[in-house]
């Protein structure tokens, strides 16, 4: 249950910060109500996740995999710029959060 959570709370803050993006310095109206809202289903996510999972293992999971997937977002459906070292700054985040993930279950 506890990584359902925390993958809900990646949902929730990818869709929060994409609606951050969407919403042009908070300037519209619908856009900004979404990224409160957002964020609001994420922290209690990541939170009630905190009851079981190791809060260095979980924290550096949803904001490695967030970063991961607003990047990839920002790349393509907002044409940012995308280079080799963006993708392998990427690469190695996803390197990171695995290393983690292994050094908890010692």
């Amino acid at each position: 249950m506890e990584w359902l959570l925390l993958a809900g709370a990646i949902v929730f803050e990818v869709f929060a910060t994409t609606c951050m993006k969407i919403s042009h310095g908070l300037s519209k109206l619908v856009p900004s109500i979404l990224v409160f809202i957002g964020y609001s289903i994420c922290f209690v996510c990541l939170a009630l996740s905190l009851k079981k999972l190791p809060v260095s293992v979980a924290y550096a999971i949803w904001s490695g995999v967030g970063t991961a997937i607003i990047a990839m977002i920002g790349v393509l459906y907002f044409k940012e710029s995308w280079s080799l070292i963006k993708m392998g700054s990427i690469l190695l985040i996803i390197i990171g959060i695995v290393g983690l993930q292994f050094s908890s279950q010692h």
